[in-house]
């Protein structure tokens, strides 16, 4: 009968998320991960197994939270669905610039492993959907209330915004400002297709 762990498991995943998280993959020992958590490395092994099947783990635990986090801000009704995404893709751009932000580790995972680990690619990938998915579903809450064009492919202009997105990112992490992200951001909204105006009625001439 194996015996009760003495742990809390979601504390050690989180401290194990942190370290990899400042650290990266390969900087990171079982070691470094033992001191962080404050576990012996046999329980670590015993536990989650070794040090890329935790990477793992907590990757995944990540990549859902950031979906879950972008779904749940971006849902709502039809009424108020542009406000809604301009806020939200607005904030992100400041956030992104404020000193001291950590680069999302979504972006970190994929860029150091996602060539050698067929796992952390496709885990990748179901977030990005899931992302442009939650992009998707609040463009056509937009379309409904005719804040943009009828035939707008909501699917191909979510592409664009989740790659705006994540390079808004990017380029807060190399220390562009805030005020130039929220400019890429603002730029992004500016060019999605709005509905054609409608033609005011000329009045009908008098006799």
């Amino acid at each position: 009968m194996a015996r009760p762990r003495e742990f809390d498991e979601a504390s050690a995943l989180t401290s194990a998320r942190d370290q990899f998280w400042a650290t990266g993959f390969a900087g990171t020992s079982m070691d470094a991960i033992a001191s962080a958590t404050g576990l012996g490395k046999g329980s670590l092994y015993g536990a989650f197994g070794g040090k890329r099947e935790l990477f793992r783990r907590v990757f995944d635990d990540y990549c859902a939270a950031a979906v879950g986090s972008a779904a749940e801000r971006l849902d709502g009704g039809d009424d108020g669905a542009l406000e809604r995404l301009t806020g939200y893709l607005l904030e992100h751009a400041t956030s992104s610039a404020e000193p001291g932000h950590r680069a999302c580790l979504l972006a970190k995972g994929t860029a150091e492993l996602a060539e050698h680990d067929d796992v952390v690619a496709a885990r990748s990938r179901e977030a990005f959907d899931g992302l442009r998915s939650a992009f998707a579903a609040e463009l056509e809450r937009c379309r409904r209330h005719g804040d943009l064009s009828p035939d707008t492919d909501v699917e191909q202009v979510a592409g664009l915004l989740v790659t705006v997105h994540r390079g808004i990112e990017a380029l807060g992490e190399a220390g562009t400002d805030a005020a130039t992200l929220r400019g890429v951001a603002q730029s992004a909204l500016d060019l999605l297709p709005r509905p054609a105006p409608r033609r005011r009625r000329s009045a009908a001439p008098r006799d």
